[in-house]
Formats: structure tokens, sequence, C-alpha cells
């Protein structure tokens, strides 16, 4: 008897525990993100000097249309492809009320259903961009040096491994490291040449200065959800159906654009 009720009364102690284990952890997650998230000290907006104007069109997000949005609703896989969203809302899905006794299944394709994300890191100098110098070894004072962009340098991104429907997987794999980071992300991102920045830094007598400029990147990493999609159509019934569901993981690099990460050395 003692024996049942220790496991009864242990059992009861687990039960309330794992949900604020589970509610911690999540809390952690959170809060291991928001660092992540903050831009170091040494990283400079540079959006209002860039001599190269970004553009700063953000990534349309398609609505589905109210019957679409029931039939991804009632899906046994989740569907986020914009691409495949935008062709279900152009297609003829209107239920017909004389059409009692039909059934059929029409194949839309092989999709890239759903980007699910695992990991989402930056590395503040993804990519070198620009080194600017000073000699000062034969002066008799301090000197100081700023950011100036030598030539103009083309940042581009990219997925690590190669996957079918890139450009799709691409579009959502920005669109939930934009959810996770809230920062302005671009495959692709320039900073022009002569784009200066107010950053003083000085160098002693007797020393050389050196200013590299970086540009940062999001390191998106996660899983990749394929499909065969179906509408499969009874009566005046219609209904999304996925068939040979497989899943691949995939990773990118996605640049910060009009950010700036500086590296000042004495030599």
């Amino acid at each position: 008897m003692n024996k049942i009720i220790l496991i009864l009364i242990t059992a009861f102690m687990v039960t309330l525990i794992s949900p604020r284990l589970l509610i911690a952890e999540e809390a952690e997650q959170k809060k291991d993100t928001e660092k992540d998230n903050k831009i170091p000290s040494h990283v400079l907006n540079i959006s209002k000097e860039n001599t190269y104007p970004n553009s700063t069109k953000d990534e349309v997000i398609l609505e589905p249309s109210e019957l679409v949005e029931e039939l991804i609703k009632e899906s046994d896989h989740d569907i986020e492809n914009p691409d495949l969203i935008k062709m279900l809302n152009e297609t003829s899905l209107r239920p017909s009320p004389i059409a009692i006794g039909y059934r059929g299944m029409v194949y839309m394709g092989h999709w890239a259903l759903s980007y699910k994300s695992s990991e989402t890191n930056v590395n503040w100098e993804y990519q070198k961009i620009n080194t600017n110098q000073l000699n000062n070894l034969d002066g008799d004072t301090q000197k100081s040096m700023s950011y100036n962009q030598q030539e103009e340098k083309h940042v581009k991104g990219g997925l690590t491994a190669k996957i079918d429907s890139p450009d799709q997987i691409k579009k959502m794999m920005l669109l939930s490291s934009k959810e996770n980071m809230k920062l302005p992300l671009s495959f692709n991102t320039v900073v022009g040449k002569d784009t200066k920045k107010d950053n003083s830094y000085g160098i002693p007598v007797k020393k050389m200065g050196y200013l590299d400029a970086f540009a940062p990147a999001v390191s998106e990493k996660g899983q990749v959800t394929f499909g065969e999609v179906y509408l499969e159509l009874k009566g005046s019934n219609k209904k999304i159906v996925v068939k040979n569901v497989t899943k691949q993981g995939i990773g990118a690099w996605i640049p910060i654009q009009d950010h700036v990460s500086f590296s000042f050395k004495l030599k």
C-alpha cells in the first residue's frame, strides 16, 4: 500500500513539474533568440549613408482565399508555400450544386509544402567588404580614422545544399528568418562605393590603424516538407490531399541589409 501511495505521489509531482519545465525551456529559448537578435555596438546601420539604394520592399505575404484557407486547415499537412497558395487561389474551386455523384482526383504537382526552422543565428562577420588603414608611424600627435567604403560590394546569400524548388524554399526561409530575428534580411544586398560613417577611431603615435568592415548574415537551418498535392473531388465537396510526403534538412545564409560590422586593430 505504501509503495502504491508513493507511486501516485510521484506521478502527481511529475504532472506538476513537467509543464513548468516546458515553460522554462520555452522562456530560455526565447531569451536566447532575443539575445542573438540584439545588434552589438560594433555593428552600425548604414541605411541612410549607403550610396547604393537597396530595395526595402518586404516579401509579399500572400493571403489564401476564404475557400483555400478552409482547405488548408483541413489538410493533414501544413501548407505554407506562397507559390502553392497563389496557384490554389487562381484555381477554380467553386463547388457546383449540380455535381452530385461526381468523383475525381486532380494532380496539382509535387510541391515544397512548408519550412520549419530549427536554428537561427547571426554571423556578424559573414563577409569582409572593406579595409581602411591609416599610418601614424612617423606622426607626433594622435590621428583618427573613419569608415569609407573603397569599392562597391555585392553580398549574396543562398542555400547551403542542392534541393528541389530552391526559389520557393528561399522565400519560406526568408519569411521564417524575418519572423525570428526582426532584422532587414535579403538574399542579395549591396554596399555602395564611398559609403561613409562617422565612427571615429584613434591612432596613437608610432602605430598603424586598420579598420575592417564586414557584412553580417543570418544562418538559418531547418526542415522542408515535400509532397504530391491533389484536389479530391466528391460531388460538390473539395479536399486537399497530400501523398508521398518526404522531409529534407536545409540551411541558408541570408545577409542583413544595410548593416556593417567593424573591427579595429592597431599594429
